[in-house]
């Protein structure tokens, strides 16, 4: 159990972010599936989406009476965006979640703060294509890179931020409910969002 191992738990490969006393968090490895932020028009915050309401219900379900006990519920603060300051909501109490942009951007994946905090006169909509850490947050959906979501709101409370297939961070969201995008999965067929679900166990 040490940051950056990849371990088995349930039917997923996760990877090691944080370990910390007698509990560790983790990652999936790779994008599970394909699913939109929410299931219907309008304004929506984390503490509101369906993808929240999947991930603590039919996601945990998934795993043995045994797996369950060793995740832990926890507590998380939902920012507001750092650029737009649309709101994040209230603060949430989950069993399995989406990481925020704080944490992709400044804890788990190298240090971008900087790009945070200094943001220049051209940056609009994502961060610098440049970054020397978007390789770290690159992950794949059946074999081909792709875009994951994270529960930070984006520009506005009808997107939300996420993890473009490059690594880089796209700030300023992708429609919660109707991403209106020709892109699609080379396999999946799908437009949607990647999602890669974290959670605390016990050691």
């Amino acid at each position: 159990m040490r940051v950056g191992k990849v371990i088995k738990f349930g039917d997923y490969d996760w990877r090691v972010l944080k370990v910390k006393d007698d509990r560790v968090l983790l990652l999936t490895e790779h994008m599970i599936e394909q699913q939109p932020y929410h299931n219907c028009k309008g304004e929506v915050t984390w503490a509101q989406c369906s993808l929240r309401n999947y991930l603590n219900s039919d996601f945990y379900n998934c795993f043995t009476l045994n797996e369950q006990e060793r995740i832990l519920q926890v507590s998380n603060i939902n920012s507001n965006n750092p650029w737009y300051e649309s709101e994040g909501g209230e603060q949430t109490l989950d069993y399995v979640f989406l990481l925020s942009i704080e944490e992709v951007v400044c804890n788990f994946f190298g240090d971008s703060s900087k790009n945070l905090v200094s943001r220049s006169s051209k940056q609009r909509y994502w961060f610098q294509k440049k970054d020397d850490n978007n390789n770290k947050r690159m992950a794949i959906l059946d074999g081909h890179s792709w875009w994951w979501w994270l529960r930070s709101p984006g520009r506005d409370n009808k997107r939300a931020a996420y993890i473009h297939g490059d690594g880089n961070v796209g700030i300023q969201g992708n429609g919660t409910y109707n991403y209106n995008s020709k892109n699609v999965h080379c396999i999946t067929g799908k437009n949607y969002g990647g999602v890669r679900p974290a959670l605390w166990i016990k050691k």
